[in-house]
Order: C-alpha cells, then structure tokens, then sequence
C-alpha cells in the first residue's frame, strides 16, 4: 500500500494561515467552530449536505452478532449510530477525471 498523507486540523489552520492575513489563533478558532457546527448538524439532523463536495449522514445500526476473533465466541455488538460521507456527482466527477 502507498503511502499516504493525512491532512490534520493543524495542517488547515497552516494552510489557511498562509493564504490570510489572520493569526494561527482566530483560524484555529474559526476551524474549530465549523467543525462543531458540523457535528451538531450530524447530531440534530442526521445529515449535512455540502454542496459540490458530498453529505454527510447519520443512521442507527442494529444490534448484531459478531465473533472475539481471539476466542472465537459468539458475542452481541450493541446497537449504534454510524455516519457515512457520500460524494457530490460534481466532486466524484472531478476526483475520477
């Protein structure tokens, strides 16, 4: 597998620092409070469209048996709730040429 590079939150504080007039710590600040207002659209709605980037969605999965692979027993993995980014069409088609 190649090697991959993960963007950080620092990475886009450092990104937006470079092409702003602002200091690290109101883009910090400002990267933190979209994030939050993301999580809460997630939380309350369940979903949070971006246009031309993609949506982000939230939905309850089922109580289901699963396997300790170190024991081989058969145990119950709790209800929970998962989320699930889905492409925009515009976005999947930049990324695919």
């Amino acid at each position: 597998m190649a090697n991959q590079n993960t963007l950080t939150k620092a990475s886009v504080v450092d990104y937006i620092y470079e092409k702003t007039d602002k200091n690290r710590a109101e883009i910090k600040e400002l990267v933190e409070s979209i994030l939050d207002i993301m999580k809460e659209s997630i939380k309350k709605d369940h979903a949070m469209l971006i246009s031309g980037f993609g949506k982000f969605e939230a939905y309850d999965k089922k109580a289901r048996k699963g396997r300790n692979p170190q024991t081989n027993d058969t145990i119950t993995l709790p209800a929970r709730k998962v989320v699930v980014f889905r492409l925009s069409r515009k976005f999947r088609a930049e990324l695919n040429g």
